[in-house]
């Protein structure tokens, strides 16, 4: 157990490198509103189960998606494609411009059962209805109901480990199943 400030940062950076192994997809997570939409990257991604289709999100207690994706009750998620690093850092980005304005550089439509964007250069996208929501230290875990999927363009998903994007070194996803 850290016993000073010093102690406690270093653990704060060593669980994330020890986490920074551990390689993860890339999506972009979006919700809209009367206002507009809203999207964040995530990589704190997974499916749940297949019956009913349940997948999970972790959201930041103060990340801007947050309350609105509470409010609206539904949201879409993008996997994004191997081409996709500058989706991804835009949406990561805390200094972007929010709304609709982070969704320029992006082809995208809305979700057939949400309405939610889903963006199209992207490997798949769900549609989801918030099904449950649980508290976890400093992010909530939004469990989804998967309303409405599909695949998209991209074969090759884009990924993330040791705080840098790869791709994955097959011919095709459909080639190694």
């Amino acid at each position: 157990m850290p016993t000073s400030m010093t102690e406690a940062d270093s653990d704060a950076q060593l669980f994330r490198r020890v986490a920074g192994r551990f390689t993860t997809g890339i999506t972009v997570v979006t919700t809209r509103m009367d206002s507009g939409p809203f999207g964040m990257t995530a990589n704190s991604f997974t499916t749940v189960s297949l019956e009913p289709r349940l997948v999970l999100v972790c959201v930041g207690e103060r990340a801007r998606i947050r309350e609105h994706l509470l409010a609206s009750g539904t949201f879409a998620v993008t996997v994004l494609g191997a081409g996709q690093q500058a989706t991804a850092r835009r949406f990561a980005d805390p200094a972007r411009p929010g709304g609709a304005a982070d969704f320029a550089d992006d082809p995208w439509a809305p979700g057939p059962a949400t309405g939610n964007p889903v963006l199209l250069d992207g490997s798949g996208w769900f549609d989801c209805a918030v099904r449950d929501v649980h508290p976890a230290g400093d992010h909530s875990i939004v469990v989804g109901e998967v309303l409405a999927l599909s695949l998209l363009p991209a074969e090759q998903p884009l990924l993330f480990a040791g705080g840098e994007f790869l791709t994955a070194n097959r011919p095709t996803l459909e080639a190694s199943a």
